[in-house]
């Protein structure tokens, strides 16, 4: 099968940003007890599940509440790339993204902020691009959610995380409901995951259990169902491809 290609270019006027395949870690998961919050397994993957683009630049910007693009005020306190402006107006600070970013025919990229990274004062807007054909760069922006409140990105912090989806799963997808017992297999394997769920939770109670001892119930983790059956398809940790520096000519500019 080949490869869907997902390509950055780089624009005549501006170096590329800085582009990374996305960390599954959290700050906030680094500070629960014991790091517990990484024993949930669809949370790392979704961290980790796309690329982000940092900013550079060191930035406070506070919003009065007012609809215009004047009631927006950004100062830098630092040069550098990915610079946020004021441009919509209605509290909403926009990252002009200086690349143009394109995916396999028949996908769109999903744009928007670092998942599971909550920010006070403000929240990431989101978007799909049909990046397959548009000749147009993308802007990532974010609302502020209160007025009167100094928000502050700083050199290295990710403003922007994306990934490509096939938009025909969604399109092509046949809505359905049905009793569970219609599917007697799948019905008795929830029956006996509920069962071990309410055991393992009674007997975490208990200093001297099992379940005391492992922590958590670790099925999911390994992809396994109650049952011991492993899963033909499983992740449990995402190695994305990183995006290569632009090509140089040999007079030493970026190559077009």
């Amino acid at each position: 099968m080949p490869p869907h290609r997902l390509t950055a270019y780089q624009l005549p006027d501006a170096p590329l940003p800085p582009i990374r395949p996305a960390s599954p870690r959290r700050g906030w998961m680094e500070a629960t007890p014991e790091c517990f919050a990484y024993r949930c397994l669809p949370l790392t993957i979704a961290n980790a599940h796309g690329w982000e683009i940092q900013t550079q630049c060191g930035v406070e910007a506070w919003w009065n509440g007012g609809p215009g693009r004047d009631d927006l005020v950004v100062r830098v306190v630092r040069e550098g790339s990915v610079a946020p402006v004021s441009h919509f107006g209605a509290g909403v600070l926009t990252f002009p993204i200086p690349a143009l970013l394109r995916c396999a025919p028949g996908q769109a990229l999903w744009v928007g902020g670092p998942p599971n990274a909550a920010k006070d004062g403000i929240a990431p807007l989101t978007g799909i691009v049909e990046a397959d054909w548009a000749p147009m760069t993308f802007t990532m922006n974010w609302r502020f959610t209160r007025p009167d409140h100094v928000v502050r990105f700083v050199p290295g912090e990710t403003v922007c995380f994306f990934f490509p989806l096939d938009l025909s799963l969604a399109l092509d997808a046949v809505p359905d409901t049905r009793p569970i017992e219609a599917e007697p297999a799948l019905a008795a394997s929830n029956a006996a995951w509920r069962a071990s769920r309410q055991r393992f939770n009674i007997d975490l109670q208990d200093p001297a259990s099992e379940a005391r001892r492992q922590g958590w119930q670790r099925d999911y983790t390994r992809g396994e169902g109650p049952e011991g059956v492993r899963a033909a398809t499983h992740q449990t940790r995402l190695r994305l491809r990183p995006f290569p520096p632009p090509p140089v000519t040999p007079a030493g500019s970026p190559a077009r």
